[in-house]
């Protein structure tokens, strides 16, 4: 059987399964992220301290931009906007802009052999940077070897904007160095000044990617739907069910961890174009990322 604990004082989901096989916690005043998962014994997602969040931004929601957008301005059918510069070091606005928001929970199940969990924020105010409101929600769904994320955004204001979308996880290798990752592609982005993607370029067919001692802030533009991460003690094959695919991999300063990021669009997308997305009024737009634990 599966429960899900509310910590009302830390306002934290707690999820587990009697057998003690699963377990997943939730931070709703952190965008509702997943900072903790552990999937048929294996721990897949594990708290990243001493780093904070505020630094990580570990299993955000990255909406209504993934990435970076230059300087945070950008133009959106002949007009300027500037969203709130939220990396100094760069002047860059990252990460989007519900990382940070209060999810509600909306409603649960449990039963014998699942627990599923949808939360929602309502964003009723306009912002300087990004004049829309829009309902985001998540739905989470745990079981013994999987873990889904559905996300549904409405757009509820009375004009159409623009967004891309991704996820932000950091997943747990007890050997980094001896881990890989599995997917086709044969472009990545060009960075500039700044991890601002400035084009695209060929590259030799990717089918494993060995990590080894590579320091990684990399962008690929995917031709399938999956990627799996294979580590000495478990794999884990990462989907998607949208049409646009990155793939995004980052080794923070923390042994044996790396975010592997499914996104739909790249940094400064707001401006190159690439991935972007339009979402007219009363439209709604939907995501699913899974992840699958096996034995490797």
């Amino acid at each position: 059987m599966y429960s899900i604990k509310h910590n009302k004082d830390l306002n934290i989901l707690e999820i587990k399964n009697s057998k003690s096989k699963v377990y997943g916690k939730i931070y709703l005043n952190s965008g509702a992220s997943l900072q903790e998962l552990t999937l048929n014994g294996h721990t897949i997602i594990k708290d990243l301290s001493p780093l904070t969040y505020a630094n990580t931004y570990a299993s955000s929601i990255l909406f209504p931009f993934a990435n970076r957008i230059k300087d945070g301005a950008y133009a959106f059918k002949g007009k300027n906007y500037q969203l709130e510069i939220n990396q100094k070091e760069e002047n860059n606005a990252l990460h989007g802009l519900v990382y940070n928001k209060v999810f509600q929970i909306i409603d649960q199940k449990t039963n014998e052999n699942s627990a599923i969990i949808k939360l929602e924020y309502n964003e009723v105010n306009e912002t300087v940077g990004f004049p829309y409101t829009y309902t985001i929600q998540l739905e989470y769904t745990f079981t013994i070897d999987n873990l889904s994320l559905k996300v549904t955004v409405k757009n509820t204001a009375t004009k159409a904007f623009p967004f891309t979308i991704g996820w932000h996880p950091y997943f747990l290798s007890h050997n980094l160095y001896n881990s890989s990752l599995k997917f086709n592609s044969d472009k990545k982005l060009t960075l500039g000044d700044r991890n601002i993607t400035t084009g695209t370029k060929d590259i030799e067919l990717i089918n494993v990617f060995n990590i080894e001692d590579k320091q990684l802030d990399d962008c690929w533009i995917l031709n399938s739907k999956d990627v799996t991460f294979n580590t000495p003690k478990y794999l884990l094959v990462i989907g998607t069910t949208g049409e646009n695919n990155f793939l995004q991999a980052y080794t923070p300063p923390k042994a044996n961890t790396i975010a592997i990021e499914p996104t739909t669009g790249v940094s400064d997308s707001f401006n190159n174009k690439i991935g972007l997305n339009v979402l007219k009024a009363n439209d709604t737009y939907s995501i699913c990322w899974s992840l699958k634990v096996n034995e490797p």
